[in-house]
């Protein structure tokens, strides 16, 4: 039977309606603004970059081509006692260059191909003026490409060799000449060149003629493809249709070439329309200004008997999901005793399906993350110049420790140990994707530094949670017993050497994996003998902690080792983890505990192929 009184529900639904559709409109608008801002401000810097890069590239092609010529022709007019305007001109057509200058020791013209330019004062314009030196302390000057001293609307690029009997040469190249000779390098050097994923780099000369594309077009004007630079201003961001596909643009002008930057829109937008983590904050926002609302609203109008029911709802949020609520002052109270009551019972359900759901799913997880690590030993049975076993105990259901070994070519064994930062479903997830990364730079052929650095630089790629690995990774020679190792922030491993004794490997580590963009890895050597044992581990070994709140530590762990100097490596990694849980007792495992150990053999001709 239903208890009559006044409906509050009326006045919480308008509340509630209003609060709802304000925090929604805010939080869609901050984000949607704040992040096409963030998108263009990194567009932005991504394509400046990029054209800065071609603008080296092809000032450094010029500058060395048209050196070359000039060095060509003072090696001729050094061979020459006297030289005359027709002489230069010859030479002008010999090397195809529209200009050569020829200064004597006061800095004056004293002949050229241009015959108006005889008896220029050199030292009379900052552009000529800048080439006096070549009369002083240096040999050779070569100038980006410019108006001239003698007449600002013809461009030049120029370069100067000083010759032997004083004096010096000056050779000149408009855009046309040294386009002819650097055209092929100029292509070579932006074809293949990505912005992204889809971007890409487009050069035209001076008349906005395509010279490079990716896609096609070249010796077509820019506007064929829907790109005119009259209506923009160099380095700065514009958004056109580049062959039907909506983009952002950038250009800038280099050595008389227009570098034009492009990238689709779709894919500069992509962080803006995956902003998960802004979306969540706003969520939490609106939902903690509900709540602040929603408890005031109760407290003015039915301070009494919410207290009652809270004192009920905290005994239930307490764990007690047996207690009753019964308040049954107003209608309203009565029927929200009855749907908390069904509600808890409802929750009782659907607890016990949920934690029966999540360990299926958890143990699935832990059975998919365990079968990407090798779980085969021996793993190369014919392979007899070295024996190795690994294992793998997480902390929860999925962890984000891993290990991995696998042949890189017929004689050298890729070996490596990692541990990704935190715990869980996020740190295997990781794992996965650092476990495939490494692997496929390091089956590429690259040497292990090289392979730690490019694999960095693709684990910091949209790495908005911030993790980060700790890795070890070896390559082996079969053959010879020399290990070249990188360290990335990892623990350092144990060597067992020919006299049975245990050490650790502390050479200085670099920095972790996925931690900051541009760190290069070094390259250390080791070299093993037959018999020779490297051990690896994750802290989750030397930092295991007791009841006591004392770590197991890396000197009981070099003990345990000198005291099984002949253990096999499976017996060793047992031992091992048999020792931590024993130190331990009945502390919970916070940390994943992983080790490999391989032990060198010597060298013996490998009987069936490579595994990997």
């Amino acid at each position: 039977m239903k208890n009559k009184g006044q409906k509050i529900s009326q006045a919480f639904q308008r509340w509630l309606l209003a609060l709802v559709a304000i925090a929604f409109l805010t939080s869609t608008a901050f984000l949607w603004f704040s992040q096409t801002r963030l998108s263009e401000d990194n567009t932005h810097n991504l394509l400046k970059l990029n054209i800065l890069d071609v603008e080296q590239d092809i000032k450094d092609l010029s500058d060395e081509n048209l050196l070359k010529v000039t060095h060509r022709i003072a090696k001729e007019l050094n061979k020459k006692d006297s030289v005359s305007s027709f002489d230069l001109m010859v030479l002008a057509d010999k090397h195809s260059v529209p200009e050569i200058n020829l200064i004597d020791t006061n800095g004056i013209i004293s002949a050229s191909t241009f015959p108006n330019f005889v008896g220029f004062d050199m030292s009379s314009g900052t552009q000529s003026g800048a080439f006096m030196v070549l009369l002083e302390e240096q040999n050779e000057l070569v100038q980006s490409y410019q108006p001239l001293t003698y007449d600002e609307n013809i461009w030049r690029k120029y370069a100067g060799v000083a010759l032997k009997n004083g004096g010096f040469v000056q050779v000149g190249y408009d855009s046309y000449s040294f386009y002819e000779d650097i055209s092929n390098k100029i292509t070579q050097s932006t074809r293949n060149r990505h912005i992204g994923e889809n971007g890409s780099i487009i050069v035209a000369d001076e008349r906005l003629n395509i010279v490079s594309n990716r896609g096609g077009y070249v010796g077509s004007e820019l506007s064929t493809i829907g790109i005119d630079l009259d209506n923009f201003v160099p380095e700065t961001l514009f958004t056109v249709t580049v062959q039907s596909v909506p983009s952002y643009c950038m250009y800038a002008i280099s050595e008389g070439f227009h570098i034009i930057a492009v990238i689709p829109q779709s894919e500069a937008v992509l962080s803006r329309n995956v902003s998960v983590g802004i979306t969540t904050v706003m969520e939490v926002l609106i939902f903690a200004a509900l709540f602040l609302l929603i408890y005031y609203l109760i407290k003015k109008l039915v301070v009494n008997n919410i207290e009652r029911i809270n004192d009920s709802l905290a005994k239930i949020t307490d764990g007690d999901l047996n207690e009753v609520v019964d308040v049954r002052s107003h209608m309203e109270f009565a029927n929200l005793s009855d749907d908390i009551n069904s509600t808890v019972d409802t929750l009782k359900k659907y607890i016990a399906d949920a934690a029966a759901r999540i360990d299926a799913e958890l143990a699935f997880a832990k059975a998919i993350q365990h079968s990407a690590l090798p779980s085969v030993f021996p793993p190369y049975p014919n392979r007899k110049e070295f024996d190795i076993w690994a294992t793998m105990d997480t902390a929860k259901e999925v962890g984000g420790d891993f290990y991995d070994f696998y042949f890189v070519n017929e004689d050298t064994l890729a070996f490596l140990i990692a541990d990704v930062s935190g715990k869980g479903i996020p740190a295997a997830m990781f794992m996965m994707n650092a476990k495939a990364v490494l692997k496929s730079y390091a089956e590429s052929g690259l040497e292990v530094n090289k392979t730690f650095t490019l694999a960095n630089e693709k684990l910091c790629e949209g790495n908005e949670a911030g993790m980060f690995v700790t890795a070890w990774m070896g390559f082996l020679n079969t053959k010879t017993g020399e290990v070249t190792f990188a360290n990335a922030g990892h623990n350092p491993p144990l060597v067992r050497h020919a006299d049975g004794s245990f050490e650790y490997l502390k050479v200085r580590a670099g920095f972790v994996l996925a931690g900051m963009e541009g760190v290069k890895y070094r390259k250390n050597e080791l070299q093993l003998a037959a018999n020779d044992v490297i051990y690896l581990y994750t802290d989750g070994v030397t930092e295991a902690t007791n009841i006591n709140d004392e770590l197991y530590g890396e000197v009981r762990l070099l003990d345990l080792l000198n005291a099984h100097k002949d253990a096999t490596m499976e017996e060793l990694c047992k031992l091992v983890l048999d020792d931590v849980f024993a130190f331990t007792g009945e502390a919970p495992q916070f940390d994943d505990i992983t080790m490999v150990a391989l032990k060198y053999n010597g060298t013996s001709e490998p009987t069936e192929e490579v595994q990997s």
